[in-house]
């Protein structure tokens, strides 16, 4: 089975889209199997991103005679960001429609660009999704290496692909965009990201570790969000009666490469990391479900200042003046069997009262699930079947 064999979630828009996501999770494939008669334009090739970026003018006569309502594809959109006034124009002159895939938002976000006043809907895009691979996904590859559809089809030279992936992004999204001053810091920050992935954020101490300024630590992290490599899990601060903890968690988008990134790839990995690996494929896939069907609920964590925790709060419903916020609280092991006492949390956040606690599940790899008392504790494929069933939120 090839990439193109798989179906993925993502649906296509009806109207003009950019579709983000990290390089290498199939963007340019899905867009090829669903517009497969479609104007390309990929700025992947030199010459037409020099001719373009010389003078953008050129994008209607490249894309040809199309009547109203045609769609045009283009790939890499942020190699030349300044062809999106193009774009705006020909989506006004001509009626077009299009589809602008990218590996990177940062050159979008921060030059003053034009992102079309709200005529494109914005489309993300990730590695695999257990509902997407169903009876081909095996939860000790996904774990390990990752789901990256290179990876996936290739499990053997898992390692191998993830070292070329790494280095293949440092070369394409820092060395040729110019993004940091100097490489090396930045390597040493890379690998204490990785070591780190799923943890709370402490900048001073990550600043310290890299030997660089802590303000240059959240310009790494920003460049990590930018090229989509990571996302930073909020705290909930339900206002309980406890101290809250309000640092973030980072995560990266999938955990082979995180793994790359802290060069563990060639050495076994311990329980703690297998743990926050876990979590990282159960944040992947609450994030592919929130996407990819609309749901648009607020993600975070819950850390109390003495260390008590719960991995996910699903925001279900917003508080407003008179009603409380709904949440589902999600707490991950990975262990082959279940302890009570990981359940307290969740337990005190719903006896306190003032969130409305819609669910409270346990997730964990042993085979065989349990109702203890309103929570449920289900095994890593039941969760998963679950989730994107719209059982859980």
């Amino acid at each position: 089975m090839d990439e193109s064999h798989i179906s993925r979630l993502l649906t296509l828009p009806d109207r003009s889209f950019f579709l983000f996501g990290p390089r290498g999770v199939g963007k340019s494939t899905w867009l090829r199997r669903v517009l497969p008669e479609v104007p390309r334009i990929d700025l992947l090739d030199s010459s037409l991103y020099l001719e373009l970026s010389r003078e953008p003018s050129r994008l209607e006569a490249l894309a040809g005679n199309l009547p109203e309502q045609s769609l045009v594809v283009v790939d890499e959109i942020q190699k030349v960001p300044e062809l999106l006034n193009e774009v705006h124009r020909l989506m006004e002159a001509r009626r077009w429609r299009f589809a602008l895939c990218g590996s990177s938002a940062r050159k979008l976000r921060w030059g003053g660009i034009n992102l079309l006043g709200g005529r494109a809907v914005t489309r993300h895009l990730e590695g695999f999704s257990w509902a997407e691979l169903q009876g081909s996904f095996d939860l000790g590859v996904a774990t390990q290496w990752g789901s990256l559809p290179l990876v996936h089809l290739d499990p053997h030279n898992a390692a191998d692909i993830l070292n070329a992936y790494v280095s293949t992004y440092l070369k394409e999204e820092i060395r040729e965009e110019g993004i940091v001053r100097s490489l090396p810091p930045f390597l040493r920050f890379l690998q204490i990201a990785g070591l780190l992935n799923g943890q709370l954020v402490n900048g001073q101490n990550i600043a310290t570790e890299a030997g660089v300024p802590r303000s240059t630590v959240d310009t790494y992290f920003s460049i990590l969000e930018d090229t989509l490599l990571g996302h930073f899990l909020p705290a909930y601060r339900p206002r309980l009666k406890v101290r809250e903890q309000t640092r973030p968690k980072f995560f990266w988008f999938d955990c082979g490469v995180a793994r790359a990134a802290a060069g563990l790839l060639f050495d076994p990995v311990d329980r703690v990391w297998q743990g926050y690996a876990l979590e990282t494929l159960i944040y992947h896939e609450l994030r592919v479900h929130n996407h990819t069907q609309a749901k648009n609920r607020s993600l975070c964590f819950y850390r109390t200042a003495d260390g008590a925790e719960i991995d996910f709060i699903i925001e279900t419903r917003k508080r407003q003046a008179e009603a409380r916020a709904h949440v589902v609280c999600l707490e991950v092991k990975s262990a082959q069997k279940w302890n009570r006492q990981w359940e307290r949390t969740m337990r005190s956040v719903s006896e306190d009262g003032r969130l409305h606690v819609d669910r409270m599940i346990g997730v964990y790899n042993g085979p065989r699930a349990y109702h203890f008392e309103g929570v449920d504790v289900l095994p890593v494929a039941d969760f998963l079947t679950a989730l994107h069933a719209g059982e859980v939120f």
